[in-house]
């Protein structure tokens, strides 16, 4: 039985290496000889754990904080109220974990790049203390675009629709290796990114410009890419969401979607980006709380199901790597089983990660009870724990020190090399829809400017929002700007106001942010178009907003709101570079959505 499965895995392994030369992105894989010398290395760790570490190596949970071991009294009674503990060395200690997430905002553990390094450190430090010292594998969500964790002092990225409207593997693979860089200065060595999910369904609430756009293919290649630059800087990639959240109408967290492709449908568009991750060599993918049918017709939700997770990703597919939970806190996956069970069904699916529970004691003794029933056995136990010691031996935290350098930080997070690549990769994503008679670029002489609209704030600092950040960047090209933010929803008297800011400006920028069709937002583009001032409309991130606004002269999509996306797009309409992005998505017509308004590709140039 060993014997055919390591043929099997060999075979794999070489289908593997076949497939990533197509791409030009082969995973490093190492020889059976090697990895087994490797293994029985590991596995000397894990026989002197007793049962207890053994299962705190699988949890990865949240905590409030932005230091080890003296949070404030705020999120110290934050903890002990939610977790139980003051503190996350308490955290560690208490239940043997084997890694952590960072968030920022809400749980208050990222401020900047020098408290984030002293918070691994102590991280580690409560790790290294344990009865059997591992490190921890310290996670974040650091997608870029709409979905990113370290704003301040850390380089940011286009997102991955973006990164889609580029369409340049080389970008792509930059951007990986640029953010894994930054990650690992940090000593945060896995990353949950990039989206696999292959966005099909434009009123998709969830994935939407997460994904790199709706070509299977095309994602497949830049989510390829994504995870060469990502794992050649030392970071564990993360392919989501398994099978494949890209044509769901619900959101997972307060809901439990249906996919209903039929299996060949699924074959076609939802699996070739795990393939093309696969075959890059991804060390990790996250499953999805959804129901497929054409997979499981138990409909247990993916995270749960034996035959999505054993049947179709390890066996079919032939991924052995480690398979981490989306957060066991979404209603998505907590509608059938409480909280105790939520756990265990998944390490009997197949999951070896168990990310973000809703109750660390309910689910870690959950599992304990499960194990001591014999119910999960202690190999099967064993078998998730060195997957994931293989991937923190591979990122370097069991060779050597897991302790983070703050002068490496300086030197690396940050890094003007850094800021100028993503900014040239950003000019090279923002697309221009719409260009007639030539409005744009922006003449000479239309040198006073209104920016107005849709003005969200910035995923990581609410103190900048879109307008004035956006103003700003066209004042600092040379424009004389005033600003208005008018929001999402603006009412007759914020509408009044615009236009009356219109009067006497050469020139309208009009931001827009999820048009639908009752939106308020298209009232304020028709009436700024009846003042006759020139309008530039700017979708600040979902491309379908064109669908939804009429006859403007001019539109462009930068696909976010950040800072390297919104300066790159007001160096667009000033001139100062070309638009070169293509829409990665078709865009459907709003009064025919069986007609195509602008297909997938399409994108405008000022060159003649």
């Amino acid at each position: 039985m060993q014997d055919r499965s390591l043929s099997r895995r060999t075979v794999l392994a070489s289908a593997t290496v076949v497939a990533a030369s197509a791409t030009g992105l082969v995973g490093v894989t190492a020889t059976p000889a090697v990895a087994h010398k490797r293994d029985n290395r590991l596995k000397k760790i894990i026989s002197k754990m007793s049962i207890e570490a053994k299962i705190g190596q699988l949890f990865v949970p949240y905590f409030y904080g932005a230091s080890a071991t003296s949070p404030s009294q705020f999120d110290q009674d934050r903890n002990l109220r939610e977790l139980g503990v003051r503190t996350v060395a308490e955290l560690i200690a208490k239940y043997h974990i084997g890694g952590v997430i960072y968030f920022s905002g809400w749980t208050n553990n990222i401020q900047d790049p020098r408290q984030i390094a002293d918070l691994t450190n102590g991280v580690q430090r409560a790790s290294l203390a344990l009865p059997t010292p591992v490190p921890s594998l310290i996670s974040i969500d650091q997608e870029h675009g709409v979905n990113v964790r370290i704003g301040s002092g850390a380089t940011q990225l286009p997102g991955a629709m973006a990164l889609g409207a580029g369409r340049s593997l080389s970008d792509a693979r930059t951007a990986g290796r640029i953010s894994g860089t930054e990650l690992a200065a940090l000593g945060i060595h896995q990353n949950f990114a990039p989206v696999a999910d292959v966005n099909v369904n434009p009123a998709n609430p969830i994935i939407n410009v997460r994904s790199f756009g709706a070509d299977a293919r095309e994602v497949g290649r830049m989510v390829a890419a994504q995870v060469t630059g990502y794992q050649q800087a030392g970071v564990v990639a993360c392919a989501k969401h398994f099978p494949g959240h890209g044509d769901t109408g619900e959101d997972s967290h307060t809901e439990l979607p249906v996919i209903t492709h039929t299996r060949e449908e699924w074959d076609r568009i939802d699996a070739p980006p795990f393939k093309a991750a696969i075959a890059a060599g991804v060390d990790s993918i996250m499953t999805a709380h959804l129901q497929v049918p054409a997979l499981d017709p138990s409909n247990e939700p993916a995270t749960l199901s034996p035959t999505i997770l054993q049947g179709v990703l390890r066996d079919e597919l032939g991924f052995d790597g480690v398979i981490v939970t989306d957060a066991l806190n979404m209603r998505g996956v907590r509608t059938k089983y409480g909280d105790d069970r939520v756990p265990v069904l998944a390490l009997k699916a197949g999951a070896d990660q168990l990310l973000f529970p809703p109750d660390i004691d309910v689910a870690y003794n959950g599992v304990l009870a499960a194990v001591r029933s014999g119910e999960i056995t202690e190999d099967r136990l064993d078998e998730s724990v060195l997957r994931i010691l293989r991937v923190k031996d591979k990122v370097g935290l069991l060779g050597g020190s897991p302790y983070i350098s703050p002068k490496e930080v300086d030197r690396v997070v940050g890094a003007r090399k850094h800021r100028l690549a993503a900014a040239r990769i950003a000019e090279r994503t923002t697309t221009l829809l719409v260009n007639e008679d030539e409005a744009l670029p922006l003449r000479r002489r239309q040198k006073k400017l209104l920016v107005v609209g849709a003005s969200p704030a910035f995923p990581t600092d609410d103190t900048r929002t879109t307008v004035p950040e956006l103003a700003r960047a066209f004042d600092e090209l040379g424009y004389s700007t005033t600003h208005l933010a008018t929001g999402r929803a603006p009412d007759a008297t914020k509408i009044d106001e615009a236009v009356a800011a219109a009067r006497g400006r050469d020139a309208v920028v009009v931001t827009t942010d999820n048009v639908g069709a009752t939106s308020s937002q298209r009232t304020l583009v028709s009436r700024l178009l009846a003042t006759g001032v020139p309008v530039v409309h700017l979708a600040v991130r979902n491309p379908y907003d064109i669908a939804h606004l009429g006859d403007v002269p001019a539109s462009l999509v930068s696909y976010c709101w950040t800072e390297v996306e919104l300066r790159a797009a007001a160096r667009v309409i000033a001139g100062r570079v070309e638009p070169r992005g293509k829409l990665p998505v078709p865009i459907q017509r709003a009064d025919d959505p069986t007609k195509v308004l602008f297909r997938s590709g399409h994108g405008l140039s000022y060159e003649h």
